[in-house]
Formats: C-alpha cells, structure tokens, sequence
C-alpha cells in the first residue's frame, strides 16, 4: 500500500486500531434521499405533461432511471468494507471480495479543476481500479484509507 503525501491523519475521535477488525462505509443517507427526490420531481413533471407524448416519455425515462439509481444506493448501501482477510468493494451492480494479496495500492487521489477540489479512494488490484467518493464513503476519504492501513498491517 502506498501513502499518498495528501494523507491526512483521521480526525479526532477515530476508531482506535483494535477496534478496526471490520469496517464498513456507506453511502450517505442524503445521497439516496436526493435521488429519490429526482425521480419524484421527474414524475411530477410527467403528470404535468400528459398532453405532449414526446415530454411525457423523456419524464418517465428519466424518473425511471433515476429511480433505478436510487434503488442501487438502497440495496448497495456498503460500498467498501474491510477486515482482515481483504475488502469487498461494490463494482456497477455486484460486490467483489478483494484478498489482501491482490491489491496493489491503496490511496488518496486528489484532484483540483476549475477552483473545485475532488478526493477519491482509489484501490488498484493491477488489472482493476475502484474508485469511491466521499459521498459513497460517507465519511472524508482520508479516514477510510488509514483505516484500511490500520486494518490492512493491524498497527
């Protein structure tokens, strides 16, 4: 696992490392609600445009797939979780166990484009690279790669 000079340590009242034996990271509640918003406003906005089909179809298509979206954040809730034998890391529609022994790096992607500033997790197994959000993680990327450092080497 490589640090990346980003790494920030984790914030006051952080797990202690024997309490690290598991760990999961969720995505944030408001992420779901805001998805589930869209597609009701998507609906609503099909309602109101019975009369044009064309308007009508772009509206349920859209309710549809936002719906869709949502329902993935809801069943799908855990995107990584971590313990002593690998991570488990949620890929499109699937989960998939991660040893130890295949990932290759683990660390912080930051980015900065257009006055915005992005953080990532970023596991790479060589020939995969899983890339989560603080919004996926719901909590600030840093924590969660010194948590998977703690849990990785058990310091």
């Amino acid at each position: 696992m490589t640090d990346s000079p980003e790494l920030r340590p984790a914030t006051p009242g952080a797990q202690a490392p024997q309490q690290l034996s598991r760990r999961e990271w969720t995505v944030r509640p408001a992420l779901f609600a805001g998805k589930a918003a869209l597609a009701v406003l998507f609906l609503l906005v099909a309602l109101v445009n019975t009369s044009d089909p064309t308007r009508l179809a772009v509206s349920v298509l859209a309710a549809v797939l936002v719906a869709l979206w949502a329902a993935r954040d809801a069943i799908l809730k855990v995107r990584v979780a971590a313990d002593a034998s690998g991570v488990t890391v949620v890929s499109g529609l699937s989960r998939r166990q991660l040893p130890w022994a295949d990932i290759e790096r683990i660390k912080l992607d930051v980015r900065s484009r257009l006055g915005l500033r992005s953080e990532l997790l970023e596991i790479d197994t060589g020939e995969h690279l899983y890339l989560f959000s603080q919004n996926e993680l719901g909590v600030p990327v840093a924590e969660v790669v010194e948590d998977l450092r703690r849990i990785r080497t058990g310091r």
